[in-house]
């Protein structure tokens, strides 16, 4: 054995150290370092100024590091923000919602950096051509529609020609009737637009007495005196509609007892009676049964999408999609001393619809609760 066969091969130090991220020394990402000169020599292209390409290569490396560090500050909130109350809920979206944000917003913002002050500008002409076909070519598309005319029958039939006109005639029409539906004004009678804006607490029993609050699932009538603990929720149903699933589905409440102190100015203290306060339990946003009641917040939660509304302060929403409060209903007691509904809702409960924004200008004007 020599003393050559000892001796440990030692990297060259001239080869220049590669880092990740970038191509081995000498190449480029898509081939020879000699490709990248190659735009230079192609006419119409206008290549960034280097100085200014290497300020906004900092601005997009700042950018991007932003997004690295917004995105684990996601992963962070995922995990510490976790929910089980509305403010425990609001707390955690607050921060996965801004920190996704961030994230999206620092990516987006250096990649529009990147190909505007990086990336070379490109001037491109497009010959236009005429678009008119040979004149061989439209005389074999004429004798083919000729053809195919006449293999139809379409024009030796005239019984077939004439009931298809028939027959399409309507059809063209179909669209224009449809078109009526964007204003359900013009719908035949007031039903439809009764349906939208009211609900069955604006009617009246058969002896013509206004409707009993009733617990919902027993049928059982409410006295005022007896629902009487602070922080008590009920869901209640109109006396006499206990099964009609189609009126539940617009007029079903909840009823929240109050201590007077505890009732703000968004509550219409003449519909109450005794610090009872009746809500429409139909979310705002899309229809959910909004249920969920926090006792020491005095929150209202919609468990499909998160929407709390403050029942305190006439459920004004405090959180979530929903955009509007959820309608108060007027309520007193009769001469027994069971709770009723004064009248209907003076806004259309549930999610939006088109012309709503009429009935709510409506009650605007007059003063009552939008």
């Amino acid at each position: 054995m020599t003393d050559n066969e000892h001796e440990i091969e030692q990297p060259d130090e001239r080869v220049p150290k590669r880092v990740i991220g970038t191509p081995a020394p000498g190449t480029s990402m898509l081939g020879t370092a000699e490709a990248t000169d190659v735009e230079k020599n192609v006419p119409g292209v206008t290549l960034p100024d280097e100085s200014k390409a290497r300020k906004a290569e900092k601005i997009v490396a700042l950018c991007f590091t932003i997004t690295f560090l917004a995105a684990i500050a996601f992963i962070i909130s995922y995990v510490v923000f976790q929910v089980g109350s509305p403010e425990a809920t609001g707390v955690s979206n607050l921060a996965l919602g801004s920190s996704l944000t961030v994230a999206i917003l620092g990516l987006a913002i250096g990649i529009v950096i990147w190909v505007r002050m990086i990336m070379p500008k490109y001037s491109l002409v497009q010959d236009r051509h005429p678009m008119a076909s040979a004149e061989d070519d439209r005389e074999v598309v004429a004798d083919t529609f000729v053809q195919g005319a006449n293999e139809s029958g379409f024009v030796k039939h005239k019984l077939l020609r004439r009931t298809l006109l028939l027959a399409a005639a309507p059809l063209g029409l179909v669209p224009v009737v449809l078109l009526r539906d964007l204003d359900n004004s013009k719908m035949p009678g007031a039903k439809f637009n009764k349906l939208l804006r009211h609900t069955v607490w604006g009617e009246k029993t058969k002896e013509g007495k206004p409707l009993r609050l009733v617990v919902e699932g027993t049928g059982q009538p409410i006295r005022a005196a007896d629902f009487n603990s602070p922080g008590g929720i009920l869901s209640v149903v109109p006396e006499g509609y206990e099964h009609d699933l189609n009126a539940l589905a617009k007029a079903t409440l909840i009823l929240i007892k109050f201590r007077p102190e505890e009732l703000k100015s968004g509550v219409r203290q003449n519909w109450t009676h005794d610090g009872i306060v009746a809500y429409s339990k139909i979310c705002t946003h899309v229809g959910c049964p909004a249920a969920l009641y926090e006792q020491n917040t005095h929150h209202i939660l919609c468990p499909c999408h998160q929407s709390t509304f403050d029942a305190a302060d006439g459920a004004k929403v405090i959180f979530g999609p929903a955009a509007r409060p959820l309608p108060q209903l007027p309520i007193t007691v009769d001469a027994e001393g069971y709770l009723i509904a004064q009248g209907d809702f003076q806004v259309p409960v549930g999610p939006s619809f088109w012309e709503r924004g009429d009935a709510e200008r409506a009650v605007r004007e007059k003063g009552g609760q939008a």
